[in-house]
């Protein structure tokens, strides 16, 4: 396979992973709170190692740490500033979060039913179902595309060793990614297998969009690695700090959410270091 081919087939494999997150979900399975509270800290461990790990140290060892830096930067505060602008949802435990389209809690349609205006059309559900669905899907690309974006110029760029670790890296953190999105979709009402394919598509489409456009990129700007890698990392600690962090915390078990993220933390430094070595 060409190096293009190679990266269509890693960055799908890692994405697929997600889907791996909602298997519990097939099951039926009950999650407590401090189990969804552990696993958002689980892969708020894992996704700060890999940051560091995957593509801070493998981006400067490309290039300048300056340009990894800038790249932080420009990841972090380009997902702070995506998180105002475009609008959509963050689907968490028992209820949704907006961002640009105000707050929605556990008062609003779910499943297909209202609290309020019983007159409403079957059309004014159905436009409100799709008007949800490209919100949490706005959602799912801030947070996943950078890091496809990341290995598709690893690729481009012939970093294919680097490309394969980040895959394993980035896969490795898209389970507990994973769970931490299917436990609320499932509990506001979506049948077992949309949940599964909905859990599975958010990490897969986001990523390997990101990834080709990353791998065209490398035809315009060459040497673009240090930079991207950096972004892509700020992008994800900005996720941590700002969104799963919080969301982890301030329900009575925010000691088993800092257990698991230093499980998660230590758990990705010895797989980064077993498949480098």
């Amino acid at each position: 396979m060409n190096p293009f081919q190679s990266m269509l087939l890693v960055t799908t494999l890692a994405g697929l992973a997600t889907g791996l997150g909602a298997v519990p979900t097939l099951f039926g399975a009950r999650v407590s709170h401090r189990t969804y509270d552990a696993a958002l800290g689980l892969a708020g461990g894992i996704m700060v190692a890999a940051s560091v790990f995957g593509l801070i140290i493998p981006g400067s060892e490309q290039g300048a740490l300056s340009a990894v830096m800038i790249g932080v930067f420009l990841g972090g505060f380009g997902l702070l500033a995506g998180n105002r602008v475009i609008p959509h949802l963050h689907t968490e435990y028992h209820r949704r979060r907006g961002h640009g389209v105000g707050e929605i809690d556990e008062g609003d349609e779910i499943d297909g039913e209202t609290d309020g205006s019983d007159g409403e059309s079957d059309d004014g559900l159905l436009d409100d179902r799709l008007r949800r669905a490209v919100l949490v899907g706005g959602a799912i690309t801030l947070h996943n595309a950078p890091e496809g974006l990341a290995m598709g110029i690893a690729y481009a760029s012939g970093l294919e060793e680097v490309a394969l670790v980040l895959a394993v890296v980035i896969a490795l953190q898209n389970v507990p990614d994973g769970f931490a999105f299917a436990i609320p979709v499932a509990q506001s009402g979506v049948s077992t297998p949309k949940v599964f394919l909905y859990t599975t598509l958010s990490g897969t489409v986001p990523q390997v969009v990101g990834s080709v456009f990353g791998f065209a990129l490398v035809g315009i700007a060459q040497g673009i690695f240090p930079v991207a890698a950096g972004f892509a990392a700020g992008a994800m600690l900005a996720v941590v700090l700002r969104e799963m962090v919080p969301s982890s915390h301030g329900h009575g078990y925010a000691d088993a959410a800092t257990a698991a993220f230093l499980v998660g933390f230590v758990l990705l430094v010895v797989v980064d270091a077993a498949v480098a070595a």
